[in-house]
């Protein structure tokens, strides 16, 4: 199944793809978070679309973040080898955690705000991981892939003067207003290998980052594994699974963005997402 979610900002009402067209919902759920999804949502949803004709989504309805806002978001740092590389970062032994505030996450094609006092501004294309029911002390990596609701586009916005220099708290430079676009769509676990799958994203048309999920270090299955020795993952929680190469602070010389600039992102079999920068 694919989920999505539509309307103006605050006022976002649940839907699906259904053959290429958005179908709403929201008169059988209330929206796709916690409660839908550690109340086995998935599968009423799954039984809803054997038996009812939805009503179609307008096509001028806005895009939302394809899930509610959640409990919380686990960033995970270099975890590709060559954005570590091109960081001159050691390899991680263990996944590198930071947190990134929920007041960050916007629709796939929302404008980025670039904050104020920011000179270094960055995009980092990453897969995002949505937990689909409360998992914690997991026992195996195989174990895991139960409690993975589905995948969609995690745009990692980041800061980088605020995330090295004010303090090297992480955090800082990763939670701006903004910083986080998500979806278009969550396509689930069942429909989906994110294995193998090719992620691009451009600036102003200019292809930076050319990566694959098959170039991390810890995959989405250790992830959800790991983090669930130290914290509950709830029910419509999202993981930031890590970027490739290619960000803006790893160019010589850095480049970062600015008011007027356009993303193009895209990974296989989840979609894109597009964002102005002002």
């Amino acid at each position: 199944m694919k989920l999505i979610r539509f309307g103006e900002v605050g006022q976002e009402k649940p839907g699906v793809v259904v053959n290429g067209q958005r179908k709403d919902c929201s008169a059988h759920f209330s929206d796709w978070d916690y409660k839908f999804f550690q109340n086995d949502g998935l599968r009423k949803l799954a039984d809803l679309l054997k038996t009812h004709t939805l009503p179609a989504v307008p096509d001028s309805a806005r895009w939302g973040a394809c899930v509610a806002r959640p409990g919380k978001v686990l960033g995970i740092g270099l975890n590709y080898r060559d954005h570590a590389k091109e960081t001159n970062a050691a390899i991680p032994k263990e996944p590198l955690v930071f947190l990134k505030a929920t007041s960050a996450i916007i629709g796939p094609y929302d404008n980025i705000i670039i904050p104020r006092n920011s000179t270094q501004t960055d995009w980092e294309i990453e897969l995002g991981i949505i937990i689909g029911k409360n998992a914690k002390y997991l026992t195996s990596t195989a174990q895991a892939k139960d409690y993975i609701a589905g995948y969609t586009i995690s745009h990692d916005v980041s800061e980088r003067e605020f995330q090295f220099e004010h303090g090297s708290q992480w955090t800082k430079g990763k939670s701006c207003d903004t910083f986080h676009p998500l979806g278009p769509i969550l396509v689930t676990s069942d429909e989906i290998d994110v294995s193998n799958l090719a992620m691009q994203l451009k600036v102003n048309g200019m292809l930076r980052q050319n990566g694959n999920t098959n170039e991390m270090i810890f995959d989405p299955f250790y992830l959800v594994h790991h983090l669930s020795q130290y914290m509950t993952l709830e029910a419509g929680d999202v993981i930031t699974t890590g970027t490739p190469a290619g960000v803006g602070r790893g160019m010589k010389p850095p480049l970062y963005l600015k008011a007027g600039d356009i993303l193009d992102l895209a990974i296989d079999g989840l979609g894109n997402q597009r964002q102005i920068c002002v």
